[in-house]
């Protein structure tokens, strides 16, 4: 019996087999197209801690642009080590919040905020911050009650900080005297950038040693600028507790351009 012959006694079995074959089709395109979107264009990331409150808070779901810095190989999923440095690489500006891949593993992603450029001399004093021989400007804002996480709450001083270039931001300061608030003068080598976290005494940030903290980051290693907090939960949330997916909704911090 020819084929032909066959699929015309069995046409219902014909059409399915087609059916499923058009559906894996349009499942690859949809997967190849996103692939595309997430390597050239824009990536989401979730917040995991406290590190850069105010400005982002655990559970912010975040856009991050993927072409403001021009590409590496670690704007493709896993980072293959297909090349080395920057594609049509552009240069962040002081102030930018950036996510990187963690220069002593090259895969977990981490998100701080810019300080240092390459040359720099950066330097904290007594909970201050000093780039270059200047302290950067800031003014005292009404303090906060926040949850420390271990249960309790506790009172944090609030700073708004200024760069030169006119970025200005808002820091949380435990105090001038915490592990990190007193450092040597770190000069930031040629082809790498210097990070710290908003939330200061709450970040392991470019003020630790590479081997506990993030140290210099080199140029390769940056992913994306942070762009806008498209949604936001309470860390209270659940997928598995449908409730709480209104419940626990921040709402105000939805569609939040960042600075």
């Amino acid at each position: 019996m020819t084929d032909r012959a066959q699929t015309a006694q069995h046409p219902e079995k014909a059409s399915g087999v087609n059916d499923f074959v058009e559906i894996v089709k349009t499942v690859a395109y949809a997967l190849l197209i996103a692939l595309f979107l997430r390597v050239l264009f824009f990536q989401p990331f979730t917040i995991p801690s406290a590190s850069m409150e105010p400005t982002l808070l655990e559970g912010d779901y975040i856009i991050v642009s993927k072409y403001s810095y021009g590409y590496s190989r670690h704007s493709i999923p896993f980072s293959p080590p297909l090349f080395r440095g920057r594609i049509m690489e552009r240069s962040p500006q002081r102030g930018d919040i950036i996510v990187f891949k963690l220069p002593r593993d090259g895969h977990t992603d981490y998100i701080k905020r810019l300080i240092g450029l390459p040359g720099d001399r950066v330097q904290m004093r007594e909970g201050r911050l000093w780039i270059n021989g200047k302290e950067i400007p800031r003014n005292e804002l009404p303090p906060v009650m926040i949850d420390s996480g271990f249960g309790f709450t506790r009172n944090v001083q609030r700073f708004q900080e200024t760069f030169p270039n006119g970025r200005t931001f808002v820091t949380y300061d435990f105090g001038p005297d915490g592990e990190m608030d007193n450092t040597p003068t770190f000069v930031v080598p040629e082809g790498h950038y210097f990070f710290m976290g908003d939330n200061r005494d709450n970040s392991l940030d470019s003020r630790a040693p590479m081997e506990i903290g993030v140290g210099f980051v080199p140029a390769e290693n940056l992913v994306g600028k942070a762009q806008v907090i498209l949604l936001s939960w309470d860390p209270a949330a659940s997928l598995f507790k449908p409730w709480t997916w209104v419940l626990d909704a921040r709402p105000s911090r939805f569609f939040n351009v960042l600075q």
